[in-house]
């Protein structure tokens, strides 16, 4: 099998969206080597390098045949899939975006089969003309969860059901493998109130739920003193949140902690007593296996995919905008957090072999 994966940005910056197109690269790799076949990686963003040789042997094998980035031209973009296409079996296309160009790859060449990683957000939408017609031609739509699955037959009832399967993201395996040394969680007398949240701090992603996390610390303050909310990323909305805590009277215990690096932010999740993202829309939640792995329970909203990964061993589970309930459920998971081993067995229902063997499963033969 001749695979051609087709990725937005893969290696030039950070996001789920990336380290999720690593993951397809490693796990296509390594199925295509099981079967002598080969893979060939295209990707838009990337720079016409494609990336250091040391990164990318992390998540290749002896299967792939070239990686090229783009530096965002669209045209030379297409004009490679289209010729690439012509020798290849399977299109993966990493983001919906890209299914148009495989759709007419395949006017090209007619055995090739073609498939779709559905992420979260960006396909919860009415499809136009074009993308419709794409989608219907999927010989398989690979959904991050239930809820997109959901949402994309919810949007498009003539999509075949069978077509949808669900492949959940999985912990990067080269960031799993790293222990912070988070060993247990210690009782609520020797721990610090730590409520962490990781995520973009821009207008287009308020729904996030930062604002909330922030209006629900006078009330956690008021049963911990000590306690602090420590928020890692960085956007246009940070000024409006940086307001937002001092008319709250909690500027003091918010700390904004701009970008961090991938050992930062381990240290980060392993120094926290909880992990927060009371997000109305996450396709996914790659932060809540983050924490877990390291022993950290997690609170999302009961919107989106959180419960998915949460389950019912990760943490807990809040309406959406509920200040009250996220309040309470700071409290109760900072005074009876679950066993840290619990929780790492949770994000190990989403490790990299779970996820490889789903892809194995799932890819149309």
């Amino acid at each position: 099998m001749k695979v051609l994966l087709l990725s937005p940005a893969m290696f030039g910056r950070e996001g789920g969206i990336e380290r999720l197109m690593r993951l397809y690269l490693k796990a296509l790799g390594e199925i295509c080597e099981q079967e002598a076949g080969t893979v060939e990686s295209l990707c838009l963003s990337d720079g016409r390098g494609g990336t250091g040789p040391g990164l990318l042997t992390a998540y290749s094998g002896k299967s792939l045949r070239q990686h090229r980035g783009f530096a965002h031209n669209k045209l030379r973009f297409a004009l490679a899939v289209l010729r690439r296409a012509r020798g290849s079996d399977l299109i993966v296309c990493g983001h919906i975006n890209q299914l148009i160009v495989a759709r007419v790859a395949r006017l090209l060449n007619r055995k090739l089969r073609y498939c779709v990683v559905a992420h979260g957000i960006e396909v919860w939408r009415p499809y136009g003309l074009l993308e419709r017609w794409a989608l219907r031609g999927a010989d398989r739509i690979f959904c991050v969860s239930e809820f997109t699955r959901g949402q994309m037959l919810r949007f498009d009832k003539r999509l075949t059901p069978s077509r949808l399967k669900v492949v959940p993201n999985a912990l990067d395996p080269q960031l799993a493998g790293k222990d912070s040394g988070a060993g247990h969680n210690p009782p609520a007398a020797q721990r610090r109130p730590t409520i962490l949240s990781v995520g973009r701090l821009t207008r287009s992603d308020s729904y996030k739920g930062f604002d909330t996390l922030i209006e629900a610390m006078p009330a956690v303050l008021g049963e911990y003193t000590e306690a602090r909310l420590r928020i890692v990323g960085t956007g246009d909305d940070l000024p409006r949140l940086r307001a937002l805590a001092a008319e709250c009277g909690v500027a003091h215990a918010v700390h904004f902690l701009s970008r961090v690096g991938d050992e930062a932010l381990r240290a980060e999740y392993a120094e926290c007593s909880v992990f927060a993202l009371p997000s109305r829309s996450e396709g996914f939640g790659l932060v809540y296996l983050e924490a877990l792995t390291q022993g950290k329970p997690c609170i999302g909203a009961k919107a989106g995919a959180a419960l998915e990964v949460i389950g019912e061993t990760g943490g807990l589970c809040v309406g959406y905008g509920n200040v009250a309930e996220l309040t309470a459920a700071i409290v109760e998971l900072q005074r009876h957090p679950p066993e840290a081993v619990a929780l790492r067995d949770r994000a190990q229902e989403f490790s990299f072999e779970r996820f490889h063997e789903r892809l194995a499963e799932a890819l149309p033969r």
